[in-house]
């Protein structure tokens, strides 16, 4: 009974950690987007402890300290530092707030669905055919991609650093969903490595909206030629 219940709380979860998701990406406030992905970062924590719960994974407990760490307090932090040096709104994208909203609802429910039903082809593991892993790891494959759409269709420097964060955490919870007993030593790892990524983009993009006035990515591709 606990762990049905559990398992319910891992699903609930995990649904709220794709809509804080959404709304990171969707939000033109950076700051605003910065709070939403603190509390998308939040929700993966405890993804990870009622895995730990479950699971009866102690190492599971190290992913929750360091994602805590490095997602919920210095990534957010950077951010937040930066964005008083950058404008506060975010770059006007290519495709409208309605248009995304939208694109994204209908893309994500499909790829999701998607996922969802044929696991087995993505993740070929027993463990993984069973609840509340095979959600789990369809909204990890959704996260993911989340982000991959922000860095690859939005204008604006730190809303591509969001997104950049959005995708490593859809590749932790599905580390911890197929991999929950990694070593310490590749846990911290794996968490530092987007500290120091999210780290020097903010630093270059502050850097040169000094010198150039503006952190849109398409103007500053066209600088180069």
């Amino acid at each position: 009974m606990a762990d049905y219940v559990t398992g319910n709380l891992i699903i609930t979860l995990i649904v709220a950690h794709l809509i804080a998701s959404i709304a990171a990406v969707e939000v033109r406030n950076l700051r605003v987007s910065t709070w939403a992905l603190c509390i998308q970062s939040l929700f993966l924590c405890a993804i990870f402890a009622a895995f730990a719960v479950v699971s009866h994974n102690v190492t599971l407990y190290w992913w929750v300290l360091s994602t805590f760490a490095t997602k919920v307090i210095i990534v957010p932090w950077m951010l937040f530092y930066y964005i008083k040096k950058l404008p506060k709104a975010e770059v006007k994208p290519i495709i409208g707030f309605a248009a995304s909203l939208i694109l994204l609802f209908l893309f994500l429910v499909i790829f999701y669905r998607f996922i969802h039903t044929y696991i087995e082809f993505v993740a070929p593991t027993p463990e993984a055919l069973i609840e509340p892993a095979r959600s789990s790891l369809a909204i990890a494959f959704s996260i993911f991609v989340l982000g991959l759409y922000v860095m690859v269709a939005r204008r604006d420097a730190v809303k591509i650093v969001i997104g950049l964060v959005l995708l490593e955490n859809g590749v932790h919870l599905s580390l911890v969903t197929l991999a929950p007993t990694l070593p310490e030593t590749t846990i911290f790892g794996i968490t530092t490595n987007v500290i120091v990524a999210a780290f020097l983009l903010l630093y270059l993009t502050e850097r040169v909206y000094r010198q150039l006035g503006t952190v849109d990515t398409v103007e500053l591709s066209q600088l180069k030629r």
